[in-house]
């Protein structure tokens, strides 16, 4: 029984990664300090695709995947493709003015994400879904590159009163207007870290 209430909340959880990472793209701030490629200097991707491990099955919501061992086993997979909608990049100019704007952030520039503001932008948003602190914290935030398209692993947890402790790992990869973005999570007790090493080791970007 709390295998499944576990299970609902990781569904539940892996949509709000992705709305909060969405909501990421349209937020961020410029920071001089930052080494980034410019939207506009990447190259045009059309897919995204990984191996979903056998024990994975489609879930009743479009993009996530669940253990075919569920209850005992609450893991879960999420494949979400972020959109500009819109075949338009920001020139420098464009990018400056908007810069020149006090309290204006910069939009559909993903490279720009750090560390510190995916821990404090996903910390509020599990924080604000729980109703209490769930101690989320960002373990590792690496730099990363497929098939020449830039990109971050994300490994983060947390973990709420009275349940178990919940890890994600996240691939985002980034391409002129497509940003892909592939959420792994399982409960402390889940057997699928290979599982999803091995998936991990399949992606690649087109």
């Amino acid at each position: 029984m709390k295998k499944s209430i576990v299970l609902d909340k990781l569904k539940t959880m892996a949509g709000l990664i992705v709305a909060s990472i969405l909501a990421l793209l349209t937020a961020l701030l410029p920071g001089a300090e930052l080494s980034v490629i410019a939207q506009e200097d990447l190259p045009e991707a059309d897919w995204c695709s990984f191996v979903i491990p056998s024990e994975f099955v489609p879930g009743p919501d479009s993009g996530v995947f669940i253990n075919r061992n569920h209850p005992m086993e609450s893991s879960t997979i999420k494949y979400s493709i972020y959109d500009n909608g819109k075949d338009v990049t920001v020139t420098n100019r464009q990018r400056q003015e908007s810069f020149d704007v006090p309290g204006n952030r910069v939009t559909d520039e993903p490279t720009l994400l750090t560390k510190q503001i995916y821990e404090e932008t996903l910390s509020a948003a599990f924080n604000s879904k729980y109703g209490q602190d769930v101690g989320f914290v960002v373990e590792s935030f690496d730099d990363i590159k497929v098939d020449g398209y830039p990109g971050f692993k994300i490994q983060s947890s947390y973990r709420a009163e009275g349940e178990e402790t919940i890890h994600q790992t996240v691939y985002m990869l980034i391409s002129k207007y497509k940003v892909f973005t592939i959420t792994y999570q399982r409960a402390e007790d889940d057997d699928c870290i290979g599982q999803f090493e091995k998936s991990a080791d399949t992606i690649h970007v087109n």
